[in-house]
């Protein structure tokens, strides 16, 4: 089973980071709009500024191609196998918000990076 299933980790992988790179470019996009208050009258003019926001655009982009790759991966490996391989993008997310939008990066969430990477390759040799 495993060894099956490991071949499929760079297809896995790649829709993983894909969607974590489509959650950072979304983030980019919503940080050029700013702050807004949440009240209907707001809903069409944000609607508009999201409509036209390159970034908020090939975030959305770059999140249907990963939902794509991991249609594929659903198709060909466990789920029980696949779905873990998901907290590889909390940690890409963590550091990429700490090192491109100066996010705070406490030693309680290294910790936890920690924790996650450590499963994750538990969890590919199991």
């Amino acid at each position: 089973m495993g060894n099956k299933m490991t071949k499929y980790i760079p297809l896995i992988l790649s829709g993983v980071l894909l969607n974590a790179f489509a959650q950072l470019l979304l983030k980019k996009g919503m940080l050029g709009i700013g702050y807004f208050e949440v009240r209907f009258q707001n809903l069409f003019p944000i609607i508009k500024k999201v409509a036209v926001n390159a970034y908020i655009l090939s975030g959305l982009g770059a999140y249907v191609v990963s939902v794509a790759i991991w249609l594929v991966v659903l198709a060909r490996v466990e789920v029980s196998y696949a779905y873990p391989f998901l907290s590889v993008g909390y940690v890409v997310v963590t550091l990429m918000g700490y090192f491109i939008f100066q996010e705070n990066l406490s030693w309680m969430r290294v910790m936890g990076i920690s924790v996650i990477i450590l499963g994750v390759i538990l969890l590919s040799r199991s």
